[in-house]
């Protein structure tokens, strides 16, 4: 992988890949980056010189990602939903041919235990390098087989039908008749195997509709790619609405704010005062803000990963394509020697390409625009490291995955209510204390002055959408409608029913492990309710006695 990755994406949007299982990636690491073109790897390895797999990704499918679980730097799996329909991918690189007997029966162990894991209910693809000849034919195999693989079966051949049969899967390449040309996948000197396959449970074949390897990459020296088309039976159902978030940062800018209080005081009929109401207020604010400020489109930022890719490095991609083809068609020693060298020449404009980008982002660090170009990268390689990128889904108490989101909401309200309802064991209280009555004094004037200014800007807005930014920018009107308000809710008793509602952001404990509720130890909750046998919150690391 190393120096491949956007040549990777680009190929898989080009072909209209959208899930790959890599192996042999050489890569140390446990983690998810970006490649390009919206296309993100998942990969582990535990050397830089042998080994390693991974699954890249298509960027409408990066999103769905529920769990990664990561055995070695053999074997690894990713769990998606999609439409509903959950769909394992396995990526799996096997020992090969003359390593010892112990690895191979490790390998194959740690396959066993990754298929166990997943339910029979769910869909399962295992795209992986087996290094073994399944071979032409399928006489007394035909449940898990097509006849069409390549050669004789050898003994590694044998162990990836014996895991077909005990898993009840079937071998999808064999199933469809093609070329032999389309169905090799490693070629090196005069060699020409079938290696590389491509497996999915037997109920689920109908799915499939063709599957092949394709010819005329360059991306891999030896492996070729085997592609399949699958189709999923899903049900129907509405797709989210793109968050479009009001522009509220423009306020920044005193031509925009000028703008916002003219607006605003037109919106009331002329007057400065604000109406005494909060939801009448607070609802004229937001459309206001709304057609002054504008919305975000909420698409996707451009790919700062992959800033440096430039024509050139694309130029000298497409020749080395050329050259691979023309090296296919006639295996001469020229072909051979041009391919060669085209090769090391793709290697050395990327290394110019990035050296200049980034030669570039260092003589801009001394600008403004240079330093929010640098956080922008950081933030954007820390979000691609994360495997998982939002919480969406949940697991029962029996341990099924919850996806819909009347599901998902119905199970956190049965674990808060157990959460907050429990009894626990409190300190009793001392008998004959007085209570103390004393009149509380009305908020003044000149405490929300002081409680504004010593508020930060730039904070992500609450369930009302409405920032701080907002009640500075008004300046005295909003001073005096705040006050007013404080007094209102100290005096009635009741604040405003927008004010009940919050949110809770539940907050991954383990990388890519989906939450249970049935163990509320494994989320930590932006919030200090916990129960007694906490006694440290997880965020400030205040100490409590106590149910706080």
């Amino acid at each position: 992988m190393t120096g491949k990755g956007r040549e990777l994406a680009d190929m898989m949007e080009r072909k209209k890949v959208d899930i790959l299982c890599v192996q042999e990636t050489r890569w140390k690491g446990s983690k998810a980056r970006s490649i390009g073109a919206g296309f993100k790897l998942f990969y582990y390895g535990e050397d830089s010189k042998r080994n390693g797999v991974g699954v890249v990704l298509k960027e409408e499918f990066v999103r769905n990602v529920l769990e990664v679980k990561r055995v070695s730097d053999r074997v690894m799996s990713l769990k998606l939903e999609i439409e509903g329909v959950m769909l394992n991918v396995v990526s799996g690189y096997a020992p090969q041919v003359g390593c010892e007997l112990e690895e191979k029966e490790r390998f194959w162990s740690e396959l066993d235990e990754v298929m166990e894991s997943i339910p029979t209910g769910e869909r399962v693809v295992i795209g992986a390098d087996f290094n073994g000849h399944v071979g032409e034919g399928n006489t007394g195999d035909e449940e898990v087989m097509g006849k069409f693989g390549v050669k004789e079966r050898n003994l590694e051949g044998q162990m990836v039908v014996d895991f077909a049969k005990r898993m009840d899967m079937g071998v999808v390449n064999t199933y469809f008749q093609k070329r032999e040309e389309h169905r090799v996948t490693y070629k090196s000197g005069g060699r020409r195997t079938q290696v590389d396959y491509i497996l999915c449970r037997r109920g689920n074949l109908k799915e499939i509709s063709d599957c092949k390897v394709v010819v005329g990459e360059s991306v891999a020296r030896q492996h070729r790619m085997v592609v399949c088309r699958m189709t999923l039976m899903v049900c129907k159902t509405k797709r989210s609405k793109i968050e479009k978030k009001t522009k509220w940062w423009k306020l920044k800018k005193e031509e925009c704010c000028e703008e916002f209080r003219q607006k605003l005081r037109q919106a009331l009929g002329g007057q400065v005062v604000l109406p005494d109401d909060w939801e009448t207020t607070a609802e004229v604010i937001r459309e206001t803000g709304r057609k002054v400020l504008g919305v975000s489109s909420g698409r996707r930022k451009e790919d700062k990963e992959t800033w440096w890719w430039n024509e050139e490095v694309q130029d000298s991609i497409q020749r080395k394509m050329l050259a691979k083809k023309k090296w296919d068609m006639d295996r001469t020693e020229e072909n051979r020697q041009e391919y060669k060298e085209l090769q090391r020449r793709v290697k050395r404009e990327v290394s110019k390409a990035k050296q200049k980008a980034y030669e570039e982002l260092y003589t801009r660090l001394d600008t403004r625009e240079g330093e929010k170009d640098l956080y922008r990268l950081a933030r954007q390689r820390d979000g691609d490291g994360k495997d998982v990128q939002q919480v969406r889904v949940i697991k029962d108490r029996d341990g099924r995955v919850l996806t819909s989101e009347e599901s998902v909401q119905r199970r956190w309200k049965e674990y808060f209510e157990e959460l907050m309802n429990e009894e626990n064991e409190r300190e009793k209280r001392v008998e004959g204390v007085n209570s103390v009555e004393q009149k509380v004094d009305k908020i003044r004037k000149d405490d929300v002055r002081k409680a504004l200014k010593r508020m930060k800007s730039g904070k992500a807005v609450g369930p009302d959408d409405i920032p701080v930014e907002v009640w500075k920018c008004l300046g005295e009107a909003a001073v005096e409608f705040l006050a007013n308000l404080f007094n209102r809710v100290l005096e009635s008793e009741r604040m405003p029913e927008e004010w009940r509602r919050s949110v809770l952001v539940p907050i991954f404990k383990n990388k890519g492990d989906v939450q249970s509720c049935s163990n509320y130890r494994g989320i930590k909750l932006m919030s200090h309710t916990m129960k007694k046998e906490h006694n440290r919150c997880n965020f400030c690391s205040e100490n409590f006695d106590g149910e706080v």
